[in-house]
């Protein structure tokens, strides 16, 4: 959250965390933490009050984007000494979404070994909220249907159409990926809010969200989605015992000597124990998850093997922390078709490290 601004009677501005902590109702108030800390704007002020006042409550679910949750769980056991489960005995869930949970699941259960702990993605924005988990075995979220917005969707291949095709719920099929435009009684018309999804049921309508269409890498045609590099990595952290705080990856184009290649910055919890082991596993992956990636790999007359490059502990943290980026509301990019995100992050290490 950051701080509301008021411009007028009435009239507030802010990001839309902290709006919604502003217009709380009372009762949904006494149970989280005080609006006073939530809407500090200084983020290093704020996380250092809320493990203040973490430390000494009863906390028994946590709401928020993994990767900033833990930021905070990491201070709170680090100034305590305790784990989270001496600290929050009653703990029982945690509702988490903006990013996939997938990278940030072991930190968590192992910063949170207890048996009755639970953990639910979420599929909401600021502009909506469209999705739960549906069961807790399974990472398929529900579409809600009933909370006042109308979906329509736009099928991959159309997605950089002016005018592209769009279907109505009645006229998805299950393994599609498709772009999701929404129409909402807060004043939203035919919006496209930038994700991916693809169903895995529509009896009930059950989905996973795919990526972003503007993350995603296809420099050679590959066609490289979030999904496939989050399944990708662990495979490659599970083969050799590594753990992922942060990554991004971006293309890096043919030149007059080199085929193109795809670049990945890695902040790593626990290094892999073989580095090119690592790299082998995660390009072998990719070429078992993606047909278009295996063809261009294909003696590599397109594509050459991934590069890996290891950043330094709470790299990314730090980045963002230049940029003036800190909070829930900011995320790392995973993947970019261009050199943007990943060119000022090699800039960065150069000045600082």
């Amino acid at each position: 959250s950051q701080q509301v601004n008021t411009i007028g009677k009435g009239i507030f501005t802010g990001d839309i965390s902290a709006v919604l902590v502003k217009n709380l109702p009372w009762w949904a108030k006494r149970r989280r933490t005080p609006e006073e800390i939530s809407l500090i704007p200084e983020w290093d002020v704020k996380l250092q009050k809320l493990t203040d006042y973490a430390i000494n409550a009863d906390i028994r679910s946590l709401i928020g984007v993994p990767s900033w949750m833990l930021v905070l769980l990491k201070k709170i056991t680090k100034d305590t000494g305790q784990s989270i489960t001496d600290i929050w005995p009653n703990l029982e869930v945690f509702y988490h979404g903006g990013v996939s949970f997938a990278p940030y699941r072991e930190q968590f259960e192992k910063l949170i070994p207890s048996p009755k702990m639970n953990y639910w993605e979420t599929y909401n924005a600021s502009e909506g909220f469209f999705g739960i988990q549906y069961t807790p075995n399974s990472s398929d979220m529900l579409l809600l249907l009933d909370n006042e917005v109308f979906y329509e969707f736009i099928p991959n291949g159309q997605w950089d159409k002016d005018n592209p095709e769009t279907l109505t719920l009645n006229e998805v099929e299950v393994g599609v990926k498709y772009a999701m435009l929404i129409t909402t009684s807060g004043g939203l018309w035919r919006y496209l809010i930038g994700d991916t999804i693809e169903f895995t049921s529509l009896e009930p309508h059950l989905f996973k969200i795919a990526g972003r269409i503007k993350h995603f890498i296809n420099a050679f045609g590959e066609e490289l989605m979030i999904n496939n590099a989050e399944d990708a990595l662990q495979e490659a952290c599970r083969a050799t015992g590594a753990k992922i705080t942060e990554y991004t990856a971006a293309p890096v184009f043919f030149d007059d000597n080199n085929n193109g290649a795809h670049e990945w910055l890695i902040e790593f919890e626990t290094p892999p124990s073989d580095l090119e082991l690592f790299r082998n596993e995660l390009d072998s992956s990719l070429k078992s998850l993606n047909s278009d990636y295996e063809a261009k790999r294909s003696f590599g007359l397109s594509l050459r093997m991934p590069i890996v490059k290891v950043m330094p502990r709470n790299f990314f943290y730090k980045w963002l922390e230049s940029k003036e980026r800190m909070g829930g509301q900011n995320k790392v990019p995973r993947l970019a078709n261009n050199r943007e995100y990943v060119d000022s992050l090699l800039e960065f290490l150069s000045q600082k490290y």
